[in-house]
């Protein structure tokens, strides 16, 4: 890996406040960006990555699952590039024979399985849109999409044919044709003919464009790709219209990056299909695989599950979210708590050895050769044992979690930061420099960034005190989405002459990274007319021991902040035995001193972080069930909620502010 003391440099000056407008900070590109981009040779769409990958890698294996007999999974079975291909042919052909043309809407409804990757390469054949409907959507939203895009055939996991079913009613007058990945029971074709449409079975589907064969219809690099929603945190999903060419973009950068690394991948690679292909974060990573001529293998839909797939497939790269890698970090120290004696002292002794040769500027692999070998290999065992690379993204990962990754994992560990409107990778980290940990490292080498002030949250984007500034972080590139479908309104707002402003807040640090600090929207007043930046405060709060996650919640008609904390069941339940306090986890919540203790942890954290009399938590709500994407608190990307938060909490809220007034 190249080193350098700055990982980015300026193209363009700032520009100062004036008129009323908020200044806007120098703009910066990667260092890697310096000398240009080689270009993916003879690849401008994602049918031309995987297309000219199948004629250089026809006897590769591309698509893999395991089968389950009699309780038991069998290994890995694959299907080739050659034999993925036919399939995709057949669907495509299929699609056009009823009536499926160029531009129009498709939609795919389940969990990743190989009739999902197929699907989706079926549609890229033909120029028809990708509308993704995510796996954990319940009806309503699956009803707004598929009206708002026009969805005219959908592809069903059979497990979501009868929630499908429910949304028929209102969406019949799109759909025409409905396809299953497995077989449909009577009953459930009676019901979905019932409406109206032309309904098949997988097979009948691949036997349909057998019999009836048609030729492609391969898009450009300037037509729309996908239509992704974002589940957003208020409101109606947003469609975002993503060109061929953006993820193209991605992956030119993705491939430039690892080589500077020295991580490049190829067709020896693995890569395990667990994140939801519905988001972009997915999807580019697995059109990257196919690109290289790489393997992609699936897990079975059931999280209990999760790491005896990941055993038996053995993944290369492992791509995570935060909440996968919080409860690795949980699992284990659980683990090593229970252990206890000589083995607690050994992984202890080894982590605080390890990890004080990495903040002293050892690369990971080099720091503690002999601990990676008698302790942390049995961590890298847990991803499968073959595992070179660990990507976290979609949200920040705790600090002490990623400190945790870089000690233990034995393979470079990296966190990005982007957005569905910026086909996800717009930042990356650096593994061995531990400045970046704790941020989202420099620009991908594909796009231009700068920060603009926010005068409101007291955020200068070019500040006198020779920092390199903070405020919104503004992104401009060929791989930005290309507006909100039919949504101008919302595309004129985000996008101001070419840049996208993201509604994040992020620091500048000296090295050239960027730090994520805050969110924009996320700022309310106090009655004293304090303003408070939850998400920052959220973070802050977050550090506390005991707990899991939080929501703080305050406004304009209160003076205090209020919360509710999900603990960490492990570490109440210790406290609660050496304070001689029973009970089950629920029991814990609801007991004052367990309350008392929490509130006293946080008020502590708070002191240790410098944080404003304001912004300290003055009640506080202990929840024992973790804040889910069922009950519509979170988003399918682990957001939070807030309106729905508050909607769910509303008479806890109440009951803390009666206290906090006593």
């Amino acid at each position: 890996m190249e080193k350098h003391d700055c990982y980015i440099y300026k193209v363009a000056d700032g520009v100062e406040a004036k008129d009323g407008a908020p200044s806007i900070g120098h703009t910066y590109k990667s260092v890697y960006a310096k000398n240009g981009l080689p270009e993916l040779e003879g690849v401008h769409t994602c049918w031309d990555m995987f297309s000219i990958s199948v004629k250089r890698n026809p006897d590769r294996n591309l698509l893999g699952v395991r089968r389950t007999e009699d309780g038991k999974a069998g290994p890995y079975e694959w299907q080739t590039y050659s034999e993925v291909f036919e399939k995709v042919q057949k669907i495509a052909s299929a699609m056009r024979h009823v009536g499926v043309n160029a531009k129009d809407r498709a939609g795919i409804y389940g969990a990743n399985t190989p009739e999902w990757f197929i699907s989706m390469e079926a549609l890229n054949s033909q120029s028809v849109y990708c509308v993704p409907l995510y796996d954990t959507l319940g009806a309503e939203a699956v009803e707004f999409i598929i009206g708002h895009a026009e969805v005219s055939i959908v592809f069903v996991q059979e497990m979501k044919i009868p929630l499908m079913i429910k949304s028929l009613a209102k969406t019949k007058e799109f759909i025409k044709t409905f396809v299953s990945f497995g077989e449909i029971p009577e009953d459930q074709r009676a019901q979905i003919e019932g409406h109206g449409l032309a309904v098949y079975t997988w097979n009948q589907f691949l036997d349909l464009g057998e019999k009836n064969p048609c030729d492609f219809c391969p898009p450009n690099g300037d037509d729309v790709c996908t239509i992704m929603y974002t589940s957003g945190t208020t409101g109606e999903p947003k469609g975002v219209l993503i060109k061929h060419e953006a993820i193209v973009s991605l992956n030119t950068a993705v491939d430039h990056f690892l080589r500077k690394l020295g991580e490049k991948l190829d067709h020896d690679d693995v890569y395990f299909s667990f994140l939801p292909l519905a988001h972009i974060m997915d999807r580019c990573l697995e059109e990257y695989f196919v690109y290289i001529g790489a393997s992609i293998g699936f897990w079975r839909g059931d999280v209990k599950l999760l790491t005896d797939d990941i055993a038996a497939l053995g993944p290369t790269l492992f791509a995570g979210v935060p909440r996968v890698f919080d409860r690795i970090y949980s699992g284990l120290n659980s683990k090593m708590a229970a252990a206890g004696g000589i083995k607690k002292l050994l992984f202890d002794f080894a982590f605080k050895w390890k990890l004080n040769k990495i903040r002293k500027g050892s690369p990971q692999e080099k720091a503690a050769p002999i601990f990676d070998a008698l302790v942390f290999n049995k961590v890298k065992s847990g991803l499968g044992g073959r595992v070179r690379l660990v990507l976290s993204g979609a949200a920040p990962l705790a600090p002490h979690v990623e400190e945790f990754l870089r000690t233990t994992m034995c393979a470079p560990v990296i966190q990005g930061y982007g957005l569905t409107e910026t086909c996800a990778g717009s930042f990356i980290s650096l593994p061995d420099i531990i400045s970046m940990q704790g941020t989202v490292g420099p620009p991908m080498p594909n796009i231009e960034a700068r920060l603009e002030s926010v005068p409101e949250m007291n955020y200068e984007a070019l500040p006198k005190d020779g920092s390199l500034g903070r405020g919104e972080i503004c992104i401009r590139g060929k791989t930005l989405f290309a507006g909100y479908h039919k949504r101008e309104d919302l595309t004129k707002e985000a996008m101001v002459d070419g840049w996208f402003h993201t509604g994040d807040i992020g620091e500048w640090q000296k090295d050239g990274a960027l730090k994520i600090i805050d969110r924009k929207k996320n700022i309310f007043k106090l009655s004293q007319g304090e303003y408070v930046a939850v998400e920052n405060l959220e973070n802050v709060y977050g550090l506390c021991q005991p707990v899991e996650s939080i929501w703080v919640y305050g406004n304009s008609f209160e003076s205090s902040l209020v919360a509710v904390v999900v603990p960490k069941g492990d570490e109440l339940q210790r406290w609660a035995a050496a304070n001689g306090v029973d009970g089950s986890l629920e029991d814990l919540c609801k007991n004052p001193k367990s309350r008392e203790h929490i509130l006293k942890e946080l008020g502590a954290t708070a002191k240790a972080n410098k944080l404003k009399g304001f912004e300290v938590i003055r009640a506080v709500h202990l929840e024992p069930v973790p804040f889910d994407v069922e009950r519509d608190l979170l988003t399918p990307t682990y957001k939070k909620k807030r309106p729905q938060l508050l909607k769910y909490y509303k008479e806890v809220i109440d009951e803390l502010y009666k206290e906090c007034r006593q």
